[in-house]
């Protein structure tokens, strides 16, 4: 099981309100007192994430509806499988479903995703990461999706850890001053610096952060950014490789031998997946 993040039920809520505002005007034209069961299918292969979000969705909307999963987060199913069947007042059934669709559709679609890029880098040193190119609002969840398909959570925000980047660089002087003033200031968090060239990458292993990002590496830079850490005796820190990563090099970058992989595309470049949900009244 996967944690949820503690954001959910605020997240939910302000999906729903985003949805209903002052009133389902359509479900109004139900019977207060109609009943109803639906059934969740997929149309396509997915590796199934958000289920606890939809549950929070229909929470809110009317607890009375009984939701029966037939899948957890995390499962990979295939096209035509069901879901979940939903049973309760007819009216939060309606209202409730295209919100709680739109969490499992969108969440499933980056746990999908993040799953099949995961699975390239099996049998190599590399653990793939997100970063925060995400929905706005919806990064906790969309984090939380990355986890479900089994890649890891660079940092949540601005807030958890320290990434100097080129702008940070020029403010502070160098890379050097950046890292000491980041040290100094923060001492408890983690310190992440970028570099884009081998000059930038000696003096970054020299300063000693934790992470080094290796901004639009080739695999053969790759390799020479790790013989030049293992000859400075920096093998505890990090190297991660990012920019310029598609599926097609993805496996290659990752035989390199670095120990992360960022793609912004987890969360940014995906499509929802299909889902169907159809009400029957009783």
């Amino acid at each position: 099981m996967h944690s949820t993040p503690r954001t959910l039920p605020a997240d939910v809520s302000r999906a729903l309100q985003e949805d209903i505002r002052s009133g389902d005007v359509t479900a109004d034209l139900i019977s207060e007192t109609q009943t109803g069961r639906a059934i969740l299918m997929t149309r396509e292969a997915m590796v199934v994430a958000g289920l606890p979000y939809a549950t929070e969705t229909f929470a809110q909307v009317d607890p009375g509806v009984v939701i029966t999963w037939l899948v957890n987060d995390g499962d990979a199913i295939n096209a035509g499988s069901q879901l979940a069947i939903f049973e309760g007042p007819a009216r939060a059934l309606l209202t409730a479903e295209r919100t709680a669709l739109n969490f499992i559709q969108l969440l499933s679609a980056v746990a999908t995703r993040t799953h099949q890029l995961a699975q390239l880098l099996d049998g190599t040193s590399a653990k793939l990461f997100d970063t925060r190119k995400t929905l706005p609002g919806l990064r906790d969840a969309q984090k939380y999706a990355v986890k479900v398909g089994g890649g890891e959570n660079h940092r949540i925000g601005l807030f958890d850890q320290i990434l100097i980047k080129e702008n940070h660089i020029a403010a502070s002087g160098s890379i050097t001053q950046a890292i000491q003033t980041a040290r100094r200031l923060h001492p408890n968090v983690k310190v992440q610096v970028e570099v884009e060239t081998f000059e930038e990458l000696d003096e970054a292993l020299a300063a000693q952060p934790d992470i080094i990002m290796l901004d639009n590496f080739d695999t053969q830079a790759l390799r020479q950014a790790l013989s030049r850490r293992s000859a400075t005796h920096c093998d505890h820190i990090e190297f991660e490789a990012s920019g310029g990563i598609t599926e097609e090099n993805l496996r290659e970058i990752g035989l390199s031998g670095v120990d992360r992989i960022s793609l912004g595309t987890l969360t940014k470049d995906i499509r929802a997946i299909d889902l169907s949900m159809r009400v029957e009244l009783s």
